[in-house]
């Protein structure tokens, strides 16, 4: 029989690894920007500050892998707040600015009333943040990529439901729930895809995607009544 924590076990074992040296040299690096090793020159402090924001970013990954193998073995305590999901879908909206240089802006459809969910607001969040960052960075040309908050009837239950992407395929993403259809193996975002649809699947919810695409997709949760 499979062992269902090999998974887990091999990305603590990963974490555990990776996060002292990439501490370490996150830290020397910053020492070297503050000169305490000795003055800099404009082309060293260019070639430090562009390691120290990779290394950065590796820290990011390595905490993306921690989160991942603790959701993976149901680790991770997600603490239970009142969410309104459409609130919190503006907020996110008006604080993204990846798409700015590109003319890509994200507007928000609400809903006649409030979608309260049930969860840990912080890690929603964070999943939310993240389809919209996939959208936005997979648009091409300058545009508006829609955020449509709505609620669903699905098997028995009344859900609240955000479709991410473009104004012309937002109504057939909502209405698909192929939950199956969601990839979330792409480059760019590091492990923040499969975080975002373990953190959704875990509050009892489901991610799925439009024609296999990061540029359009949404998440379900379940609504409060």
């Amino acid at each position: 029989m499979a062992d269902d924590n090999r998974l887990p076990r091999a990305l603590s074992l990963a974490v555990h690894e990776l996060r002292t040296p990439v501490t370490v040299v996150g830290g020397y690096l910053r020492m070297l920007l503050k000169e305490q090793a000795g003055p800099l020159n404009e082309k060293q402090r260019k070639m430090i500050e562009e390691a120290e924001r990779a290394c950065a970013r590796l820290s990011g990954v390595v905490a993306e892998m921690s989160d991942l193998g603790r959701l993976e073995g149901r680790e991770l305590a997600l603490s239970a707040q009142e969410i309104e999901l459409t609130s919190l879908t503006t907020e996110l909206a008006s604080d993204m600015h990846e798409g700015d240089d590109r003319g890509v802006r994200v507007e928000v459809k609400s809903p006649e009333h409030p979608l309260v969910v049930s969860g840990d607001r912080a890690r929603v969040k964070t999943a939310v943040n993240t389809l919209m960052r996939a959208a936005v960075r997979e648009r091409g040309e300058p545009g508006v990529i829609t955020a449509d908050c709505s609620v669903a009837d699905f098997e028995g239950r009344r859900w609240a439901v955000v479709a991410i992407g473009d104004a012309a395929i937002i109504d057939s993403l909502r209405q698909c729930r192929r939950t199956n259809d969601f990839n979330e193996w792409h480059g760019g975002l590091g492990l923040a895809l499969p975080v975002a649809r373990r953190v959704i699947e875990a509050h009892g919810g489901a991610l799925w995607s439009a024609a296999d695409t990061r540029a359009a997709s949404a998440l379900r949760l379940p609504l409060r009544t």
